[in-house]
């Protein structure tokens, strides 16, 4: 009896497709500087400062490395789709590549019946 009625109460929730999905969070490059200065300040706790900042502590040690190894002055760039000037670039690419694909089996089909018809 009593998990009946707790069916009941799950399906007056509203399921996870029915939310809209979250799109991901941008940050300009000055918000991750500063972050990581903060960081980077004596006593400072990393998880403390991700949580007024409202990231994940990880990402400030990401953004961090990625401070180190940048050259000064860049922009940090995160990993992540590539542009559509690339994007585009690569479909173009794939069809080219499926229309050559197609084109060689044509020529294999055809000397193969030239092939039949010499003997």
């Amino acid at each position: 009896m009593k998990n009946q009625h707790l069916s009941a109460e799950v399906k007056d929730e509203p399921s996870a497709t029915d939310q809209a999905p979250r799109s991901r969070a941008k940050f300009s490059d000055e918000f991750k500087r500063n972050a990581v200065s903060r960081m980077r300040e004596d006593g400072v706790n990393a998880s403390l400062l991700a949580l007024e900042l409202g990231v994940r502590r990880t990402l400030l040690y990401k953004w961090a490395d990625a401070i180190d190894r940048a050259a000064p002055g860049s922009t940090l760039k995160s990993a992540g789709r590539p542009s559509n000037d690339d994007a585009s670039e690569v479909v173009r690419l794939r069809r080219q590549l499926a229309k050559a694909e197609q084109e060689l089996d044509v020529l294999k089909k055809f000397d193969a019946y030239l092939t039949r018809l010499r003997k």
